[in-house]
């Protein structure tokens, strides 16, 4: 088998992909610590904590980081998500030592010192800028709140300025302690890998992490209701949003071929009526956020402000119609797309290592591709009927419009429209 799964003493989960005719290897730590473990006096800090890992250790300046990597033509990033934080890097296959050596050390020997993190907290201040100015980030910063209020779920990755003004090196070595322990982390790695030397290179380099911490998030609940924000923008971005399904729910990977056949290509519904057919916009699209306990079904789409208050009742139109019909041909369309997009991605280490991460969190183990491809084919276009009108047909709507958006239906308006 090639796909192998070590689980240290401390807790730490160790798995591979071998991808042994490559001549390079994608690797990385997966923390499971995103923007919803933190408490409300800690908003943004698993953002700032992923930036403040690069910026020097005891031994390595932020530039000896780097530099190590690329140094031999690597790369080395990382992202903060709601569930997680990554670290990670792409090697020849004789380096995958030296990037085991690195991603450890900024995880364990970070010195945070207050003048690198003065200086990071301007970069991040003026990250949060440049957010604020993009209209489609702010959209789906207000329909996040929307969906959850002011539960850590629902509040930017990024944070406020005040937020992140106010961390000190001291709260970032608390919530790093707290949080990154071996029960929540993983270490997955594809390509050219040999799985033992791995484990043994992280088992000596990881010796000091602890077996557990923090305990799990709390559960998120689902809110809903209508948040907006005018402003002179060119387009109008609205997104409508609906309870969904948990990555562990029955439902999962029907509302995933739902959101498909409602707006996941050229050829859905939405993109046909709303763009081809009407006019009414250039992009239209809809999505399905799974957490692990909570799911969201969305659609959103971008417009001018002469076109929002038709474009709005024509996608409720179309919500309504899944709940009332879905065709086989659609289904079988839509798991043809799922099932290329799967075996594409195992053509790129970096897509597969990612995928290993993504299993081990949400899932406790490696799901084989036959697995996915064969719950995939199971599901019905009478079984994605029965989660339209579970997500749609008793929704409790969560509604964005930021940009031109005066003339946007108001929140009972929309209701109404999805009742009637």
């Amino acid at each position: 088998m090639r796909v192998r799964t070590t689980k240290l003493d401390n807790g730490i989960t160790i798995i591979s992909d071998n991808m042994e005719h490559l001549e390079s290897a994608s690797l990385g730590v997966w923390a499971k610590s995103g923007s919803r473990s933190e408490n409300e006096d800690e908003h943004g800090i698993s953002h700032v904590l992923e930036h403040m890992a690069f910026k020097g250790t005891k031994t390595r300046s932020a530039r000896d980081i780097v530099e190590a990597i690329e140094n031999v033509g690597g790369d080395l990033n990382a992202a903060t998500s709601i569930e997680y934080t990554s670290y990670f890097a792409r090697v020849l296959k004789e380096d995958v030592g030296l990037a085991c050596d690195t991603l450890t050390d900024i995880l364990q020997n970070s010195s945070f010192e207050e003048s690198e993190l003065k200086r990071e907290k301007q970069v991040i201040v003026q990250e949060i800028g440049a957010s604020h100015d993009d209209p489609e980030d702010q959209a789906y910063d207000l329909f996040s709140y929307a969906v959850y209020g002011n539960q850590a779920i629902g509040r930017p990755i990024l944070g406020s300025v005040e937020s992140v003004n106010g961390f000190t090196s001291n709260k970032i070595r608390s919530y790093l302690d707290r949080n990154y322990v071996g029960d929540n982390m993983i270490v997955a790695a594809a390509g050219n890998v040999d799985h033992d030397e791995l484990a043994k290179n992280i088992e000596g380099n990881f010796s000091s992490i602890t077996k557990s911490g923090e305990p799990t998030p709390k559960k998120a609940t689902y809110i809903g209701g209508d948040k907006r924000h005018i402003s002179e923008h060119e387009q109008a971005h609205v997104l409508i949003g609906m309870e969904g399904k948990a990555y562990n729910s029955d439902g999962y990977y029907a509302a995933q071929i739902l959101a498909k056949i409602l707006g996941g290509g050229m050829s859905s519904r939405l993109f046909q009526e709303v763009r081809e057919k009407r006019g009414l916009c250039y992009s239209v699209y809809s999505f399905h956020w799974s957490f692990a306990d909570n799911g969201v079904f969305g659609v959103a789409a971008n417009t001018g402000a002469e076109q929002v208050a038709e474009l709005v009742p024509v996608i409720i139109d179309e919500l309504k119609k899944a709940t009332q019909n879905i065709d086989e041909e659609e289904v079988v369309r839509v798991r043809s797309q799922f099932r290329a997009g799967l075996l594409m991605s195992l053509e790129s280490p970096t897509q597969r290592v990612s995928q290993l991460a993504r299993q081990q969190i949400l899932w406790g183990r490696h799901i084989p591709m036959a697995e996915t491809v064969e719950r995939i084919n199971r599901i019905s276009a009478l079984r994605v009927k029965e989660i339209a009108l579970d997500i749609i047909g008793n929704a409790k709507l969560s509604v964005t419009g930021v940009g031109p958006v005066q003339e946007m239906p108001d929140y009972d308006k929309i209701v109404g429209y999805l009742k009637s």
